[in-house]
């Protein structure tokens, strides 16, 4: 398997990503204002390099449950003058966070290499037509609604069908507007309407998409459904995800998206370490 970001082109498999985030906005459910300065945000995407960090998110627009869109003058006024700091300072890859054909662009000539769309679900053409123009990659999410609505009952007969379904679709229509399969990363969307049971049942079938041969994206950093599962705030949340983590790994994921770099770099090699060590008779698929 390929993946190609604009320069880059990996071979998979390979040791899994770590992707930590950086959210320049307000609002963000977990981290809203702390970077909402270009000179904080900077600093701050140094720090989850230093912290092991394969790739680096950066996103202006918060897409946390009930969360409003903001403009695409306001989403570049915060995300551009980040990514022009740290294209070419930083040592590790660049992804711009946004649902807006328009700002990815800007993003792309800016020196991202990788668009993360979370609004994947709803597929823009203009999108596609800038990915397979620039040879950037492509994460295609899935969401049920958009922030505003996702979760407002989200509801599914087979929430795995139905991710699957989309992953199907989404490859081919990608591919007929220009972008090649080896672009595109698949993400499930845990937490984008999805509740409690969904985002479980996402997580135990996770190894079911390796079927489409292309990498797996995993992001449930902080997210509210190990609040829900556990009962605990924001800020208590890191067990969980790290479990999370490196059950991703062992179902076959190769991004993990995250905040807590330090920690989910080191729950991540420690998986990849044990799986190293597995006999085929060990009865773990």
């Amino acid at each position: 398997m390929i993946l190609q970001a604009r320069q880059h082109v990996w071979t998979l498999p390979r040791p899994a990503w770590v992707m930590g985030i950086v959210n320049v906005t307000p609002d963000s459910f977990s981290d809203g204002g702390r970077y909402l300065d270009p000179a904080a945000a900077e600093a701050h995407a140094f720090e989850l390099a230093a912290q092991g960090a394969d790739l680096i998110d950066i996103g202006g627009e918060s897409t946390r449950p009930f969360a409003s869109p903001v403009s695409e003058a306001e989403e570049l006024r915060r995300v551009l003058p980040v990514i022009e700091r740290l294209a070419g300072r930083l040592p590790i890859p660049l992804s711009i966070d946004t649902r807006k054909a328009a700002v990815a662009r800007r993003a792309i000539d800016a020196g991202a290499v990788m668009v993360n769309d979370v609004g994947a679900a709803r597929p823009d053409p203009a999108m596609a037509a800038l990915v397979a123009e620039t040879g950037a990659a492509y994460v295609a999410m899935h969401m049920q609604g958009d922030p505003s609505t996702m979760q407002i009952r989200p509801a599914y007969d087979d929430v795995l069908g139905a991710v699957g379904a989309f992953f199907a679709d989404c490859l081919e229509g990608l591919a007929r507007l220009g972008v090649k399969p080896d672009q595109v990363v698949l993400d499930p969307g845990i937490g984008f309407g999805k509740n409690l049971g969904h985002n479980l049942e996402l997580l135990a079938g996770l190894s079911s998409f390796k079927r489409f041969d292309r990498p797996l994206l995993l992001g449930v950093s902080r997210k509210s459904f190990l609040g829900q599962l556990l009962g605990l705030e924001v800020g208590e949340r890191l067990p969980g995800a790290l479990a999370c983590a490196g059950w991703a790994v062992l179902a076959g994921a190769q991004i993990v998206r995250t905040h807590d770099v330090k920690a989910t770099v080191a729950a991540v090699r420690t998986t990849e370490a044990i799986l190293l060590h597995q006999r085929p008779c060990s009865g773990i698929n």
